[in-house]
């Protein structure tokens, strides 16, 4: 039949393989073409590629494929088993998809390609797809790409938490910040969970970590010193999360003194948190003049931002000498300045200094963590959310970790002797 001279062009079918038919179904927009082989040949065993006489067939296997004419279309074919001397009865590779996929290959990399840029749930309605299937997909896709990446830490990590739900349920992750990619996700952010990761490599592959950027957070602290060799020179405090504790100083000295303010029925600090908390370069231009305002007046709010903005240039220095003599200025002038939150926010900082000026030596900053917790807002925000906890890691992974995802073409059954 002419239709199936042109399915066989279509989908490369060669001898010893045949189209024997090709259903139409109009009313469910459904092409459905059947597969057979001739008989008088031999199979390679899949193990060792001997030629192998065919033993029996299995039960029909279904396919689906990349539409054609914009009808669904799915291949039946019943696939050889061969007998090997060596390795016995043994089903031949299909070179159609990978096992019990239900997909070829051509159709699973379509719905990994969507994927990346649609949520599960509108693949599936593009698709007319179910949801097990599809969340299949990217499953194996994660699983696969785990198993053929290298085995090796990167040098230079950044270690950062990424909250699951409500409640303070975290993820501990950790980056590559070379190829700006997850390596990591552990469960919980304790000690325990980044130990785990560290636990995966030896000693001597844990020596050539060059560089750690992670928060202030102890477990993390004590799990890098227990497993990376001198980890006080290469533990670096990331600078966002150092002003980020100076920052939130500043917003609680503007809370104390709008509320004195508003004892005295003054409101001029109302409706302006984040005057104080953005940088000026990042101020609107219609609330400046408001800002220079607000500047003019003898405000506690003042002279915390001032000191806040001040601590920025720390990281101008190339010297871990120069910045601990820039710190020192700025100590005396925050623990002088009889702000409460500021000077407990200084007093923090001088404890932890000696790795947050390793930022000299080794130039890195958790920016990457911050970027990618943003792509992993996006993915949680096109879920709705993730109840299940392995499937927001899966996601991760997906999405952000830089992985070899495609199924690969394996050597088909097509091409054999005529026995």
């Amino acid at each position: 039949m002419k239709d199936t001279s042109f399915f066989a062009q279509l989908l490369g079918i060669t001898p010893p393989w045949y189209i024997s038919s090709v259903a139409f179904n109009k009313e469910d927009k459904r092409v459905d073409i059947f597969i057979e082989h001739t008989s008088g040949f031999a199979f390679p065993c899949p193990k060792c590629q001997r030629l192998c006489s065919v033993y029996d067939h299995t039960c029909e296997r279904e396919f689906r494929h990349l539409n054609v004419f914009q009808m669904a279309t799915f291949i039946h074919v019943n696939l050889p088993r061969i007998e090997c001397p060596e390795h016995g009865v043994l089903q031949i590779i299909s070179g159609l998809g990978e096992d019990n996929s239900g997909m070829t290959y051509e159709f699973e990399s379509l719905v990994l390609d969507l994927e990346q840029e649609c949520s599960i749930e509108s693949v599936c309605r593009l698709l007319d797809m179910n949801w097990h299937p599809c969340w299949g997909v990217m499953k194996r896709a994660v699983e696969r790409g785990i198993e053929r990446k290298a085995h090796r830490i990167p040098e230079r990590i950044g270690v950062d938490e990424k909250s699951f739900s409500k409640g303070h349920r975290y993820e501990t992750l950790v980056y590559d910040i070379d190829s700006a990619t997850v390596d990591y996700v552990g469960d919980k952010r304790d000690q325990n969970s980044l130990e785990e990761y560290y636990k995966q490599f030896s000693l001597e592959q844990r020596e050539k970590v060059k560089s750690v950027a992670m928060d202030m957070w102890d477990p993390y602290i004590a799990a890098t010193k227990a497993y990376i060799p001198e980890a006080e020179k290469k533990i670096t405090f990331d600078r966002y999360h150092v002003m980020r504790l100076v920052v939130d100083a500043v917003d609680k000295v503007r809370k104390q003194e709008h509320r004195a303010l508003m004892e005295e029925g003054n409101n001029i600090l109302k409706g302006t948190k984040y005057l104080w908390l953005w940088n000026e370069e990042n101020i609107p231009p219609y609330r400046w003049t408001e800002f220079e305002h607000l500047r003019s007046l003898d405000l506690k709010v003042c002279r915390a931002r001032a000191i806040k903005d001040n601590l920025r240039n720390l990281w101008n220095y190339h010297k871990e000498g120069w910045m601990r003599r820039y710190f020192s200025r700025w100590y005396f002038w925050a623990t002088h300045s009889r702000l409460g939150p500021i000077v407990k926010a200084a007093k923090s900082l001088k404890s932890h200094i000696d790795n947050i000026v390793t930022y000299a030596r080794h130039r890195i900053t958790n920016a990457l963590g911050e970027s990618l917790n943003s792509k992993i807002e996006k993915v949680k925000r096109l879920a709705c959310g993730y109840r299940n906890r392995d499937h927001y890691k899966t996601a991760i992974y997906f999405h952000c970790g830089g992985l070899d995802l495609y199924p690969r073409r394996k050597p088909a059954a097509f091409q054999v002797i005529n026995a």
